[in-house]
């Protein structure tokens, strides 16, 4: 119970910050309706009441999961930063297949198949943000595309 407590604890004061964050935004007169503070106000609410409600509900003390599992978390959290720093100056593609299929490979250890869903996934969403919701991604390093 103390474990969804914190956590609860924690939410609320992020949700405070938020909304926070969220009165500081500044309109300009030609804004839409709701304005651009309506999205992120919403978000901090919801976040509040979910907070909220594991602050007066705690479930009973969870079961930890052991060393294995928290080393496999802290893997695929190395392998997101380093995803994230490398998209850039690599490209799209490339950084992405690697990075999906450890991420694969840590959910089932399979090399082979983790490489090529690696590849699948990553072709997939350059097609779909690229083409889909005309994001500017580079598929290969900029040095590479001329």
């Amino acid at each position: 119970m103390a474990s969804d407590r914190i956590f609860g604890l924690v939410v609320v004061i992020g949700a405070l910050a938020y909304f926070a964050g969220a009165l500081s935004i500044q309109t300009s007169f030609l804004s839409d309706p709701l304005g651009p503070r309506a999205f992120p106000i919403g978000i901090a609410v919801a976040s509040l009441l979910c907070g909220l409600t594991i602050l007066a509900r705690p479930d009973a003390e969870p079961d930890w999961p052991g060393r294995p599992a928290w080393l496999s978390m802290g893997v695929a959290l190395a392998v997101l930063v380093a995803y994230a720093y490398s998209v850039v100056p690599f490209g799209f593609l490339v950084p992405t297949a690697i990075a999906s299929a450890a991420i694969g490979y840590l959910i089932e250890p399979k090399a082979a198949q983790s490489a090529v869903m690696g590849v699948t996934l990553s072709v997939i969403l350059f097609v779909l943000f690229k083409y889909g919701l005309g994001l500017g991604l580079f598929a290969f390093p900029r040095s590479l595309m001329g």
